[in-house]
């Protein structure tokens, strides 16, 4: 009976852990936005024109352009800068230094991931700003 405890006793701790790190709301994430990502995606996030001559990608299209689904993974991969090995000579720079902090469960593809927070924040604005 003890052996039984001493299983369940962590596992409780480390949901209740979790349920303590809830999601961050989409303002949390806007502010976040407005300090970081209006310069190239501007202040509504339709983006614009970069001095480079690149256009920034208007982010509240990103569902359109995967079939109405917002890619959770590739979004912040795309911030955080893991997904910059598949794309040479992009001109967005790599958050994820900038973007520690707590580490939250996020739903990412069925799988709960440790994310950091200020990451999980910004995608949940830019989930919330999609439009068709």
């Amino acid at each position: 009976m003890k052996a039984r405890y001493a299983l369940i006793i962590p596992l409780l701790a480390v949901v209740a852990a979790c349920a303590a790190e809830s999601m961050p709301e989409p303002a949390e994430g806007a502010a976040l936005f407005s300090e970081n990502c209006v310069g190239c995606h501007g202040s509504d996030a339709h983006g614009r024109k970069l001095a480079t001559g690149t256009v920034a990608p208007d982010l509240t299209k990103i569902s359109a352009r995967n079939g109405g689904v917002f890619p959770k993974a590739a979004v912040m991969s795309q911030i955080d800068g893991f997904a910059r090995g598949n794309h040479p000579g992009e001109v967005m720079p790599e958050f994820g230094e900038w973007l520690k902090g707590d580490l939250i469960p996020v739903e990412v593809d069925g799988v709960l991931t440790p994310t950091p927070r200020p990451l999980a924040a910004l995608a949940t604005y830019l989930e919330s700003i999609q439009v068709e």
